[in-house]
């Protein structure tokens, strides 16, 4: 990887657009990125890891926010790289997730990250993708590396490889197993104890089956188990050979019972035959004996005079039968007449009713007398119908037109008022019009106040906080500033004391017969001896350990003290000496102000509208209120026509109903209508009553004609002899089965077989019943036995071919599991056999922990003056749960080994960067050998003597071999001096800017 080109917009502090020529600096192999702290030097870094990865290392990738704050409204952020990865070149331009103002209307809205990938071919630039995932998977692909392993690698992160060297076991594990992607052997792990676990259950289920085969075996058997053996220990482990020894047994008894009940069964078979024969032929004597006693007593039950009586009146009775139907005639004859006089009476009560006076007599020629003047007092009354139909409409033409002028005359005086009033209401809206005319010139003016007025009340709104986080900003740079240099004056008082009782310390050193450092002399006659509570060397390295921590965090002090500055400055220049509740109070009032005037401006399309149909209205109105004044005219001259044609048709209306109790003459033809239908309806009725008598004459002196031709002295006798069809059916059976009864009777007992069982004594039929059912269960219970023993036989058969089949898939299963839990336990390193006990992905990070440490070491022994060298140890550190990955750095002119945590800040430094450059070698052979050829180290080079800085640039320069260049981010002047290529950033209120200077 190779970086040519970067070019950044509105990200990170870059408000404008700024260009970095990689080509450039790459020349000299070696450069610096210098610049004030927070002028944004890892900002630069970060645009590089986006642009590859689309985000950025540390804790600002958590953040969210990459966009620069001091970058225009409605700029977009954006990064734009052009790198060479795995030998082609390649432009990446990404913009991240960041807010924006609405396109239409107020408000903020989301824009979402975009990228677009392309590649350099012959005829130019070639998009590949535009999908995030699609280039983070190329990217990632072409690199060789992950965005950890990436800033572990190629970007050595401000802070980050010091982490790693003071690291618990725990956290330098997860690390470790996250760059070496070492999670294949953590899968191993789970898949063995996984794999066990569903052993263990595939196991339990087989035992489990085995113990319900042995159970339903012992069950079908009806055996107990053997002495000693339960279920429980079943399902935990099988004796096969006393289980087969068992089974066997319980077979051989099962054969056995099964040839006992087949003997007993043949035995049974034999028995049930002869007794049923002699069950059956008592029955059949039986039969026989009662039949020919039952033929006796039916012959004596019926004489032949009883028959002879019955056949004579059936023969009776079907004479009488024709008659029946004349009888009937009669009756409904007669019904007939007394229904017509009730109809008669009725109709002759209606007719009085309606007609008044007495009902008219019987003869004839009077009711036809009334029936005619009936009729014509109803034509009469028809033909003064026209004359009331058009009374009627014309007192419905009255009332409309009445109504039609009243409707006319409250029309004419309406359009009159709204006539009258249509000048002021133009006048009116020609005013309203021009307001809105005015509103609507002053409208841009407007909203350019309201915006100014707003960001003077954010800005003041912003100022109360800023005002006292600047306060509280000097207050903690004050106070560490203290701070600081009492530590510093604590440190040298010690420094001081222990540089006089040096000559104690060296004292203490020398071993016996061993020559002084001093003077060389191996005689020592008198020692210098140490104050007691003196300062030792631990104690000079903790205090200065304190005072370098003090200075570090006075730097951010600082830092945060200028920022607060900045922005404290910028939000009084744009506030402009308002309060926030002047302002906010100023940009409410003109907030009021341009919306009243947005709505008259959006109404005035509106009135112009309005104000051009009021004028075409006002014409409109002087046309509709001639057409009503004319409309009016003509109603009063039609309503005084149709109350005169009125008034003649009610005189004649008058005179035709005079002497009647009906006011209309509807009312008069329904009540001549009805006299008429009366008249008519007791004429009908008086006619049907005389034809109904006459028919009752007739059918009565049928029916007695009848009865005297058919032998009966009278129809009352011919009624006493007719039987109704059931009761002479009823009879004519009867006669049947007596007649069936004795012919049956004399049959029997004429028969010789019955005569034969008559003479012999009665069967006890009863006893041979239960000799034969006694005989059948004593069969059934054979057969049953039979088959119970032959089906126990055959489950034990198919129970016993189970057991066998279930213990032969049973073995592999449980030898399996033996091997799989064996293994389980070394890799998790529970068993004996790992004498480490150690777990498998433990034992391969330590492994690649003690690569780290070796390459570490050849860069570091050259750094540290041959002084200190990395120690990988195995045991575990205090309060660390996880061994195998702990680190110690070995002093070899004390010959101890102690923990990082003791080192001073320029050794720890000095450690950290060997320990990341010997952990970036590592990854990058792991990674397949990654093509890097540029190299970021940002770290804190200040806290470095002049030797060691030296031994560390030589290092550092030594990474240029092979055509790796290498980027060094730091803001120490000595640093500018010696590093000529540089990559320069400044800061200011609008932005950071960046310089590239070529030495």
């Amino acid at each position: 990887m190779r970086l040519h080109a970067l070019e950044v917009t509105a990200f990170g502090p870059f408000a404008d657009t700024c260009e970095i020529d990689f080509d450039a600096l790459s020349d000299a192999g070696l450069f610096l990125l210098t610049g004030p702290t927070g002028a944004g030097k890892s900002s630069i870094l970060d645009a590089v890891c986006f642009a590859l990865y689309g985000d950025v290392p540390g804790d600002r990738g958590t953040a969210g926010r990459l966009r620069c704050d001091q970058a225009a409204v409605g700029v977009a952020p954006r990064v734009r790289l052009e790198v060479t990865l795995s030998g082609r070149r390649f432009r990446i331009e990404r913009s991240p997730k960041w807010d924006r103002p609405k396109k239409r209307g107020t408000g903020i809205t989301t824009q979402q990250a975009t990228v677009v990938i392309s590649e350099q071919l012959s005829e130019g630039w070639h998009p590949l993708s535009t999908r995030l995932d699609e280039t983070g998977h190329l990217v990632t692909d072409l690199v060789g590396l992950n965005l950890t392993q990436f800033t572990q690698v190629a970007m050595l992160p401000q802070g980050r490889f010091q982490a790693f060297l003071r690291a618990r076991s725990e956290e330098r594990h997860a690390l470790l197993r996250q760059v070496f992607r070492t999670g294949r052997f953590d899968r191993i792990e789970q898949w063995l104890k996984e794999r066990r676990l569903d052993l263990q259950r595939t196991s339990a289920s087989h035992a489990r089956g085995v113990a319900q085969l042995v159970s339903r075996i012992s069950e079908t058997a009806g055996q107990s188990l053997p002495p000693g053996w339960t279920i429980d220990d079943l399902s935990l482990e099988v004796a096969d050979d006393s289980l087969a020894r068992w089974v066997d047994g319980l077979l051989l008894g099962a054969e056995t019972d099964m040839g006992a009940a087949a003997e007993s069964r043949e035995r049974t078979d034999h028995v049930v035959p002869q007794a049923a024969a002699a069950m059956a032929a008592g029955r059949a004597l039986s039969e026989h004996q009662d039949a020919h006693e039952v033929a006796l007593a039916v012959i004596t039950e019926h004489d032949d005079d009883a028959l002879t009586l019955l056949r004579s009146q059936s023969r009776r009775a079907e004479r009488a039968e024709p008659l029946a139907d004349l009888e009937a005639v009669v009756v409904v004859d007669a019904g007939q007449v007394d229904q017509m006089q009730q109809d008669a009476a009725t109709v002759a009560n209606a007719w009085r009713v309606l007609v008044g006076g007495s009902a008219p007599g019987e003869a004839a020629g009077e009711l036809a007398r009334l029936l005619q003047d009936a009729g014509r007092a109803v034509e009469v009354t028809e033909a003064a119908r026209p004359d009331a139909d058009r009374l009627s409409e014309v007192s419905v033409l009255c009332d409309e037109v009445s109504e039609q002028l009243s409707v006319a005359t409250a029309d004419v005086t309406r359009v009159e008022g709204e006539v009258g009033s249509m000048p002021s209401r133009v006048v009116t809206a020609e005013t309203a019009l021009a307001a809105a005319a005015a509103a609507e010139l002053g409208l841009a003016a407007s909203e350019v106040a309201v915006t100014a007025a707003r960001q003077r009340a954010d800005a003041a709104t912003a100022l109360v906080e800023a005002t006292t986080v600047l306060t509280q900003a000097r207050h903690d740079r004050d106070s560490g500033r203290e701070r600081a240099a009492a530590l510093k004056e604590a440190w040298l008082a010690i420094r001081e004391a222990r540089l006089e009782g040096m000559a104690a310390e060296i004292a203490g050193a020398l071993a016996v017969g061993a020559c002084c450092p001093v003077c060389g002399s191996h005689e020592h006659p008198a020692l210098a001896v140490a104050v007691v509570g003196g300062p030792d060397a631990a104690l000079e390295r903790a205090a200065r350990k304190e005072v370098d921590d003090a200075e570090a965090m006075l730097v951010v002090l600082d830092d945060h003290l200028r920022e607060s500055q900045s922005r404290h400055t910028r939000l009084v220049t744009l506030a402009g000496g308002q309060s926030a509740a002047d302002a906010t109070a100023a940009l409410s009032e003109l907030e009021r102000t341009h919306q009243r005037a947005s709505a008259a401006a959006r109404n005035r399309a509106e009135l112009q509208a309005s104000f051009e149909s009021l004028r075409a209205q006002g014409a409109e109105l002087r046309s509709d209120l001639e057409a009503a004044i004319r409309r009016r005219v003509d109603l009063v001259s039609r309503l005084d026509l149709h109350r005169e044609e009125q008034d003649r048709l009610q005189a004649r209306m008058h005179a035709l109903l005079a002497g009647t109790d009906c006011s209309t003459l509807a009312e008069l033809a329904t009540l001549r209508t009805r006299q008429f239908s009366a008249t008519t309806d007791l004429y009908a009725a008086r006619e049907r009553l005389a034809q109904a008598e006459r028919d009752l004459a007739k059918a009565q002196q049928a029916l007695a004609t009848a009865a005297v031709s058919a032998g009966f002295g009278s129809v009352q006798d011919a009624r006493s002899a007719r039987l109704e069809k059931s009761e002479r059916g009823a009879l004519l059976s009867e006669i049947s089965r007596i007649e069936e009864s004795l012919r049956a009777a004399r049959s029997v007992v004429d028969d010789p077989a019955h005569q034969a069982a008559a003479a012999l004594p009665r069967p006890d039929v009863a006893a041979l019943v239960a000799e034969h059912a006694d005989a059948e269960i004593g069969a059934r219970v054979a057969h049953t036995r039979h088959d119970e023993t032959v089906r126990r036989h055959g489950r034990l058969h198919a129970l016993s071919d189970q057991v066998q089949t279930e213990l032969a898939s049973w073995s592999p299963i449980r030898a399996e599991l033996e091997l799989t839990a064996r293994l389980a336990h070394f890799v998790e390193g529970k068993s004996p056999d790992n004498r480490l006990q150690m777990r498998l992905s433990a034992y391969v990070l330590a492994h690649r922990l003690t690569q780290v440490v070796a390459a570490a070491n050849e860069r570091l022994t050259n750094m540290s003056d041959q002084r200190y060298s990395l120690e990988h140890t195995g045991r575990r550190g205090a309060g660390e749960t996880r061994g195998g990955l702990s680190l110690l750095v070995r002093d070899d002119w004390s010959g101890e080994a102690r923990d990082p945590a003791t080192l001073s800040g320029g050794e720890t430094f000095v450690v950290s960067l060997a320990l990341a450059l010997g952990l970036a070698d590592v990854i990058t052979q792991e990674a397949g050998g990654a093509d890097l050829d540029t190299l970021f180290v940002d770290e804190g080079f200040g806290s470095l003597d002049a030797d060691t800085l030296d031994d560390v640039m030589d290092t550092l320069d030594g990474l240029r071999d092979g055509g790796r260049v290498v980027g060094v981010v730091s803001h120490v002047a000595e640093m500018q001096t010696r590093i000529p290529s540089q990559l320069r950033v400044t800061k200011g209120r609008a932005g950071s800017q960046v310089s590239v200077c070529v030495g």
